[in-house]
Protein backbone atom coordinates (compact mmCIF):
# COMPACT_ATOMS: atom_id res chain seq x y z
CA UNK A 1 0.00 0.00 0.00
CA UNK A 2 2.86 2.39 0.84
CA UNK A 3 4.41 1.77 -2.59
CA UNK A 4 1.12 2.52 -4.39
CA UNK A 5 0.67 5.69 -2.31
CA UNK A 6 4.21 6.76 -3.11
CA UNK A 7 3.72 6.25 -6.84
CA UNK A 8 0.44 8.16 -6.83
CA UNK A 9 2.02 10.96 -4.82
CA UNK A 10 4.82 11.31 -7.37
CA UNK A 11 2.30 11.10 -10.21
CA UNK A 12 0.02 13.80 -8.87
CA UNK A 13 2.97 15.99 -7.89
CA UNK A 14 4.30 15.79 -11.44
CA UNK A 15 0.85 16.59 -12.84
CA UNK A 16 0.65 19.69 -10.66
CA UNK A 17 3.73 21.01 -12.43
CA UNK A 18 2.22 20.67 -15.90
CA UNK A 19 2.24 24.01 -17.71
CA UNK A 20 -0.84 25.38 -19.44
CA UNK A 21 0.64 24.51 -22.83
CA UNK A 22 1.18 20.93 -21.71
CA UNK A 23 -2.35 20.60 -20.32
CA UNK A 24 -5.27 19.62 -22.52
CA UNK A 25 -6.22 22.31 -25.06
CA UNK A 26 -9.65 23.86 -24.60
CA UNK A 27 -11.87 22.23 -27.25
CA UNK A 28 -13.76 25.49 -27.77
CA UNK A 29 -10.70 27.62 -28.44
CA UNK A 30 -9.64 27.89 -32.07
CA UNK A 31 -5.98 27.60 -32.95
CA UNK A 32 -5.82 31.38 -33.49
CA UNK A 33 -7.02 31.96 -29.91
CA UNK A 34 -10.65 32.75 -30.76
CA UNK A 35 -13.18 31.24 -28.33
CA UNK A 36 -16.56 29.93 -29.51
CA UNK A 37 -18.59 27.47 -27.44
CA UNK A 38 -21.70 27.52 -29.61
CA UNK A 39 -23.00 24.48 -31.44
CA UNK A 40 -23.37 26.65 -34.54
CA UNK A 41 -19.64 27.35 -34.59
CA UNK A 42 -18.68 23.76 -33.84
CA UNK A 43 -18.57 22.62 -37.46
CA UNK A 44 -15.86 25.15 -38.28
CA UNK A 45 -13.78 24.11 -35.29
CA UNK A 46 -14.34 20.44 -36.11
CA UNK A 47 -12.95 21.03 -39.61
CA UNK A 48 -9.93 22.85 -38.15
CA UNK A 49 -9.18 19.87 -35.90
CA UNK A 50 -9.71 17.40 -38.75
CA UNK A 51 -7.16 19.21 -40.89
CA UNK A 52 -4.60 19.26 -38.07
CA UNK A 53 -5.08 15.54 -37.34
CA UNK A 54 -4.38 14.78 -41.00
CA UNK A 55 -1.46 17.21 -41.27
CA UNK A 56 0.29 16.02 -38.12
CA UNK A 57 -0.82 12.54 -37.06
CA UNK A 58 -2.43 10.16 -39.55
CA UNK A 59 -1.86 11.68 -42.98
CA UNK A 60 -4.31 12.81 -45.62
CA UNK A 61 -7.70 11.16 -46.03
CA UNK A 62 -7.60 11.58 -49.83
CA UNK A 63 -10.17 12.56 -52.42
CA UNK A 64 -11.47 10.25 -55.16
CA UNK A 65 -13.47 10.46 -58.38
CA UNK A 66 -16.41 8.18 -57.77
CA UNK A 67 -17.69 5.03 -56.08
CA UNK A 68 -19.71 2.29 -57.72
CA UNK A 69 -21.19 -0.70 -55.92
CA UNK A 70 -23.25 -3.85 -56.27
CA UNK A 71 -25.03 -6.22 -53.94
CA UNK A 72 -25.54 -9.94 -54.46
CA UNK A 73 -28.51 -11.08 -52.36
CA UNK A 74 -27.72 -14.72 -53.12
CA UNK A 75 -24.17 -14.42 -51.78
CA UNK A 76 -25.03 -11.62 -49.33
CA UNK A 77 -21.98 -9.75 -50.59
CA UNK A 78 -21.60 -6.01 -50.96
CA UNK A 79 -18.90 -5.03 -53.47
CA UNK A 80 -17.35 -1.56 -53.58
CA UNK A 81 -15.25 -0.07 -56.36
CA UNK A 82 -13.49 3.27 -55.93
CA UNK A 83 -12.08 5.21 -58.87
CA UNK A 84 -9.29 7.78 -58.71
CA UNK A 85 -7.14 9.50 -61.31
CA UNK A 86 -4.54 6.71 -60.98
CA UNK A 87 -6.84 3.70 -61.18
CA UNK A 88 -9.39 1.81 -59.11
CA UNK A 89 -9.65 -0.31 -55.98
CA UNK A 90 -12.25 -3.01 -55.30
CA UNK A 91 -13.16 -4.58 -51.97
CA UNK A 92 -16.15 -6.43 -50.55
CA UNK A 93 -17.98 -7.46 -47.39
CA UNK A 94 -20.20 -10.42 -46.64
CA UNK A 95 -23.09 -9.01 -44.70
CA UNK A 96 -25.78 -10.25 -42.36
CA UNK A 97 -29.29 -8.95 -43.06
CA UNK A 98 -32.15 -9.57 -40.57
CA UNK A 99 -35.41 -11.18 -41.60
CA UNK A 100 -38.19 -8.73 -42.34
CA UNK A 101 -39.03 -5.73 -44.47
CA UNK A 102 -36.76 -3.17 -42.81
CA UNK A 103 -35.43 -0.61 -43.09
CA UNK A 104 -32.76 -1.80 -40.64
CA UNK A 105 -30.05 0.16 -38.84
CA UNK A 106 -26.51 -0.60 -40.04
CA UNK A 107 -23.54 -1.67 -37.92
CA UNK A 108 -20.05 -1.66 -39.42
CA UNK A 109 -17.69 -3.75 -37.32
CA UNK A 110 -13.94 -3.50 -37.67
CA UNK A 111 -12.71 -6.90 -38.99
CA UNK A 112 -15.85 -8.73 -37.81
CA UNK A 113 -19.56 -8.09 -38.43
CA UNK A 114 -20.07 -6.56 -34.97
CA UNK A 115 -16.46 -5.81 -34.11
CA UNK A 116 -15.68 -7.41 -30.74
CA UNK A 117 -19.17 -6.78 -29.33
CA UNK A 118 -21.65 -9.65 -28.92
CA UNK A 119 -23.72 -9.59 -32.13
CA UNK A 120 -26.87 -10.31 -30.11
CA UNK A 121 -26.68 -6.74 -28.84
CA UNK A 122 -27.22 -5.56 -32.42
CA UNK A 123 -30.20 -7.82 -33.11
CA UNK A 124 -32.35 -6.28 -35.83
CA UNK A 125 -29.38 -4.51 -37.46
CA UNK A 126 -27.56 -5.17 -40.70
CA UNK A 127 -24.04 -6.27 -39.77
CA UNK A 128 -21.22 -5.39 -42.15
CA UNK A 129 -17.55 -6.20 -41.48
CA UNK A 130 -14.91 -3.77 -42.68
CA UNK A 131 -12.08 -6.09 -43.76
CA UNK A 132 -9.28 -3.57 -43.61
CA UNK A 133 -6.57 -5.81 -45.12
CA UNK A 134 -8.28 -5.23 -48.48
CA UNK A 135 -7.28 -1.57 -48.12
CA UNK A 136 -4.04 -1.82 -46.11
CA UNK A 137 -2.79 -4.87 -44.21
CA UNK A 138 -2.28 -4.31 -40.51
CA UNK A 139 1.00 -5.08 -38.75
CA UNK A 140 1.53 -5.04 -35.00
CA UNK A 141 5.27 -5.06 -35.73
CA UNK A 142 5.02 -1.65 -37.44
CA UNK A 143 5.85 -3.10 -40.86
CA UNK A 144 4.47 -0.76 -43.48
CA UNK A 145 2.38 -2.47 -46.19
CA UNK A 146 3.91 -0.61 -49.13
CA UNK A 147 2.17 -2.95 -51.59
CA UNK A 148 -1.28 -2.08 -50.20
CA UNK A 149 -4.13 -1.47 -52.62
CA UNK A 150 -4.61 1.97 -51.04
CA UNK A 151 -1.00 2.97 -51.70
CA UNK A 152 -1.22 1.77 -55.30
CA UNK A 153 -3.98 4.35 -55.75
CA UNK A 154 -2.14 7.03 -53.77
CA UNK A 155 1.59 6.29 -54.18
CA UNK A 156 2.51 9.74 -52.84
CA UNK A 157 1.16 8.65 -49.42
CA UNK A 158 3.09 5.36 -49.19
CA UNK A 159 5.81 6.62 -46.85
CA UNK A 160 4.16 9.70 -45.37
CA UNK A 161 0.69 8.63 -44.20
CA UNK A 162 -0.38 6.16 -41.55
CA UNK A 163 -2.77 3.26 -42.00
CA UNK A 164 -5.50 5.08 -40.11
CA UNK A 165 -5.88 7.56 -42.95
CA UNK A 166 -6.39 4.72 -45.44
CA UNK A 167 -8.70 2.77 -43.16
CA UNK A 168 -10.78 5.88 -42.42
CA UNK A 169 -11.03 6.48 -46.17
CA UNK A 170 -12.06 2.84 -46.72
CA UNK A 171 -14.82 2.86 -44.10
CA UNK A 172 -16.30 5.98 -45.68
CA UNK A 173 -16.24 4.34 -49.11
CA UNK A 174 -18.04 1.33 -47.62
CA UNK A 175 -20.69 3.71 -46.27
CA UNK A 176 -20.95 5.24 -49.77
CA UNK A 177 -21.80 1.77 -51.09
CA UNK A 178 -24.35 1.13 -48.32
CA UNK A 179 -26.08 4.40 -49.22
CA UNK A 180 -26.09 3.44 -52.93
CA UNK A 181 -27.51 -0.02 -52.20
CA UNK A 182 -29.85 0.96 -49.37
CA UNK A 183 -33.01 -0.30 -51.12
CA UNK A 184 -31.60 -3.75 -51.85
CA UNK A 185 -30.06 -3.94 -48.39
CA UNK A 186 -33.21 -2.58 -46.71
CA UNK A 187 -30.86 -0.23 -44.87
CA UNK A 188 -31.76 2.79 -42.77
CA UNK A 189 -28.76 4.94 -43.67
CA UNK A 190 -29.78 7.60 -41.14
CA UNK A 191 -28.79 5.14 -38.40
CA UNK A 192 -25.27 3.82 -38.91
CA UNK A 193 -22.93 2.62 -36.15
CA UNK A 194 -19.24 1.69 -36.14
CA UNK A 195 -17.50 -0.43 -33.53
CA UNK A 196 -14.06 -1.92 -32.93
CA UNK A 197 -11.65 -2.90 -30.16
CA UNK A 198 -7.96 -2.26 -29.45
CA UNK A 199 -6.22 -0.99 -32.62
CA UNK A 200 -9.60 -1.49 -34.32
CA UNK A 201 -11.10 0.71 -31.58
CA UNK A 202 -8.81 3.46 -32.81
CA UNK A 203 -10.13 2.70 -36.30
CA UNK A 204 -13.74 3.11 -35.15
CA UNK A 205 -12.85 6.38 -33.40
CA UNK A 206 -11.24 7.93 -36.49
CA UNK A 207 -14.13 6.73 -38.67
CA UNK A 208 -16.69 8.34 -36.36
CA UNK A 209 -14.65 11.52 -36.17
CA UNK A 210 -14.28 11.97 -39.92
CA UNK A 211 -17.61 10.70 -41.30
CA UNK A 212 -20.68 12.59 -40.12
CA UNK A 213 -23.03 9.95 -41.51
CA UNK A 214 -22.12 7.72 -38.57
CA UNK A 215 -24.81 8.03 -35.90
CA UNK A 216 -23.21 5.99 -33.11
CA UNK A 217 -19.52 5.32 -32.50
CA UNK A 218 -18.55 2.57 -30.03
CA UNK A 219 -14.87 2.71 -29.08
CA UNK A 220 -13.69 -0.31 -27.11
CA UNK A 221 -10.34 -0.52 -25.28
CA UNK A 222 -8.54 1.65 -27.85
CA UNK A 223 -5.57 2.69 -25.68
CA UNK A 224 -2.84 5.08 -26.82
CA UNK A 225 -3.54 6.68 -30.18
CA UNK A 226 -7.24 6.05 -29.55
CA UNK A 227 -9.20 7.79 -26.81
CA UNK A 228 -6.08 8.49 -24.75
CA UNK A 229 -4.69 12.00 -24.64
CA UNK A 230 -1.03 11.86 -25.66
CA UNK A 231 -0.19 14.51 -23.06
CA UNK A 232 -1.70 12.54 -20.17
CA UNK A 233 -0.12 9.26 -21.25
CA UNK A 234 3.24 11.00 -21.50
CA UNK A 235 3.07 12.06 -17.84
CA UNK A 236 1.59 8.85 -16.53
CA UNK A 237 3.72 6.46 -14.52
CA UNK A 238 2.21 3.02 -14.09
CA UNK A 239 2.67 1.66 -10.56
CA UNK A 240 3.60 -1.79 -11.88
CA UNK A 241 6.39 -0.41 -14.05
CA UNK A 242 4.69 -1.60 -17.24
CA UNK A 243 5.11 0.77 -20.16
CA UNK A 244 2.14 2.44 -21.86
CA UNK A 245 1.58 3.49 -25.45
CA UNK A 246 3.03 6.94 -26.05
CA UNK A 247 4.19 9.03 -28.98
CA UNK A 248 7.67 7.53 -28.75
CA UNK A 249 6.63 3.87 -28.88
CA UNK A 250 3.37 3.62 -30.82
CA UNK A 251 3.07 1.82 -34.17
CA UNK A 252 4.37 4.01 -37.00
CA UNK A 253 2.77 1.98 -39.72
CA UNK A 254 -0.53 3.08 -38.13
CA UNK A 255 0.50 6.72 -37.71
CA UNK A 256 2.44 9.13 -39.91
CA UNK A 257 6.20 8.73 -39.21
CA UNK A 258 6.64 12.50 -39.03
CA UNK A 259 4.38 12.64 -35.95
CA UNK A 260 7.09 11.11 -33.76
CA UNK A 261 9.82 13.28 -35.24
CA UNK A 262 7.84 16.46 -34.63
CA UNK A 263 6.11 15.87 -31.29
CA UNK A 264 8.03 13.33 -29.22
CA UNK A 265 9.04 15.20 -26.04
CA UNK A 266 7.37 18.31 -27.52
CA UNK A 267 3.68 17.61 -27.00
CA UNK A 268 3.11 21.16 -25.82
CA UNK A 269 3.48 22.14 -29.49
CA UNK A 270 0.64 19.84 -30.60
CA UNK A 271 -2.35 22.19 -31.09
CA UNK A 272 -4.93 19.52 -30.15
CA UNK A 273 -5.12 16.23 -28.27
CA UNK A 274 -7.30 13.15 -28.51
CA UNK A 275 -10.15 14.49 -26.40
CA UNK A 276 -10.67 16.78 -29.40
CA UNK A 277 -10.61 13.90 -31.88
CA UNK A 278 -13.33 12.22 -29.81
CA UNK A 279 -15.17 15.56 -29.72
CA UNK A 280 -15.11 15.75 -33.53
CA UNK A 281 -17.95 13.22 -33.31
CA UNK A 282 -20.20 15.71 -31.50
CA UNK A 283 -23.14 16.20 -31.58
CA UNK A 284 -23.53 12.54 -32.62
CA UNK A 285 -23.49 9.67 -30.09
CA UNK A 286 -20.39 8.04 -28.61
CA UNK A 287 -19.93 5.14 -26.17
CA UNK A 288 -16.45 4.41 -24.80
CA UNK A 289 -15.52 1.12 -23.11
CA UNK A 290 -12.32 0.72 -21.08
CA UNK A 291 -10.49 -2.05 -19.25
CA UNK A 292 -8.11 -0.88 -16.47
CA UNK A 293 -6.72 -4.42 -16.01
CA UNK A 294 -4.38 -3.90 -18.98
CA UNK A 295 -1.72 -1.29 -18.10
CA UNK A 296 -0.62 -0.84 -21.74
CA UNK A 297 -4.06 0.65 -22.47
CA UNK A 298 -3.41 3.37 -19.86
CA UNK A 299 -7.07 3.90 -19.02
CA UNK A 300 -5.99 6.61 -16.58
CA UNK A 301 -5.25 8.69 -19.65
CA UNK A 302 -8.28 7.36 -21.52
CA UNK A 303 -10.68 8.27 -18.75
CA UNK A 304 -9.29 11.80 -18.34
CA UNK A 305 -9.50 12.31 -22.11
CA UNK A 306 -13.06 10.96 -22.22
CA UNK A 307 -14.18 13.16 -19.36
CA UNK A 308 -12.58 16.15 -21.09
CA UNK A 309 -14.37 15.32 -24.36
CA UNK A 310 -17.68 15.04 -22.48
CA UNK A 311 -17.57 18.80 -21.80
CA UNK A 312 -18.49 19.38 -25.45
CA UNK A 313 -21.69 17.30 -25.33
CA UNK A 314 -22.53 18.77 -21.91
CA UNK A 315 -22.10 22.32 -23.22
CA UNK A 316 -24.51 21.54 -26.05
CA UNK A 317 -27.08 20.05 -23.64
CA UNK A 318 -26.63 16.59 -25.18
CA UNK A 319 -25.14 14.69 -22.25
CA UNK A 320 -27.16 11.55 -23.01
CA UNK A 321 -25.24 11.16 -26.29
CA UNK A 322 -21.88 10.63 -24.60
CA UNK A 323 -21.19 7.70 -22.30
CA UNK A 324 -18.33 5.65 -20.94
CA UNK A 325 -17.69 2.59 -18.77
CA UNK A 326 -14.23 1.86 -17.36
CA UNK A 327 -14.40 -1.52 -15.64
CA UNK A 328 -11.95 -4.41 -15.35
CA UNK A 329 -12.43 -8.06 -14.45
CA UNK A 330 -12.58 -9.32 -18.03
CA UNK A 331 -10.27 -10.19 -20.90
CA UNK A 332 -9.12 -7.70 -23.50
CA UNK A 333 -11.90 -7.07 -26.05
CA UNK A 334 -14.44 -9.11 -24.07
CA UNK A 335 -16.96 -6.66 -22.63
CA UNK A 336 -18.25 -7.17 -19.10
CA UNK A 337 -21.95 -7.08 -18.25
CA UNK A 338 -22.05 -3.39 -17.31
CA UNK A 339 -20.43 -2.54 -20.67
CA UNK A 340 -22.84 -4.81 -22.53
CA UNK A 341 -25.72 -3.09 -20.77
CA UNK A 342 -24.38 0.29 -21.90
CA UNK A 343 -24.07 -0.97 -25.49
CA UNK A 344 -27.62 -2.31 -25.34
CA UNK A 345 -28.96 1.05 -24.17
CA UNK A 346 -27.04 3.12 -26.73
CA UNK A 347 -28.08 0.79 -29.56
CA UNK A 348 -31.74 0.87 -28.57
CA UNK A 349 -31.78 4.66 -28.32
CA UNK A 350 -29.63 5.78 -31.23
CA UNK A 351 -30.20 2.98 -33.74
CA UNK A 352 -33.85 2.14 -32.94
CA UNK A 353 -35.15 5.38 -31.45
CA UNK A 354 -36.29 3.90 -28.13
CA UNK A 355 -36.72 6.14 -25.11
CA UNK A 356 -33.86 4.55 -23.17
CA UNK A 357 -31.70 6.05 -20.43
CA UNK A 358 -28.18 6.55 -21.83
CA UNK A 359 -26.83 8.84 -19.11
CA UNK A 360 -24.01 6.37 -18.40
CA UNK A 361 -20.66 7.62 -17.13
CA UNK A 362 -18.87 5.06 -14.99
CA UNK A 363 -15.27 6.03 -14.32
CA UNK A 364 -14.63 3.19 -11.85
CA UNK A 365 -11.27 3.55 -10.12
CA UNK A 366 -10.69 6.87 -11.90
CA UNK A 367 -13.80 8.62 -10.57
CA UNK A 368 -11.85 10.73 -8.06
CA UNK A 369 -9.09 11.85 -10.42
CA UNK A 370 -8.68 15.63 -10.24
CA UNK A 371 -9.61 16.90 -13.70
CA UNK A 372 -8.58 20.45 -12.82
CA UNK A 373 -4.94 19.46 -13.21
CA UNK A 374 -5.62 19.11 -16.93
CA UNK A 375 -8.38 21.63 -17.69
CA UNK A 376 -7.99 24.39 -15.08
CA UNK A 377 -7.13 26.89 -17.84
CA UNK A 378 -10.35 26.21 -19.76
CA UNK A 379 -12.77 29.12 -19.98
Amino acid sequence: MKRVFSVLTVLFFSLSLVSAQEKLPDPFRYFDGTYDATQKGWQKHRQETAKAVQDYEIGIVPKFKKVSSSYSAAEKTLTVKVFTKTGSLEFSSQIIVPEGEGPFPVVIGMNFPSGSINPELFKGCILIPFKHDQIIKSSHQAIRDTAAAFYRLYPELTHTSGNYSGWTWGISRLIDAVVQQKKLLKADVSRIAVTGCSYAGKMAMFAGAFDERITLTIIQESGGGGINAWRVSDYYTDSSGVNVERVDNTNYSWFAPSFKDRFNNRLGELPYDHHQIIAMIAPRAVLILGNPDFPWLCDYSGCISSRAAAFVWDKFGLSDRFGYVFEGGHNHCFACESENDAVRRFVRKFLFGDNTDTNIRQAGQFKDVDMSKWISHWK
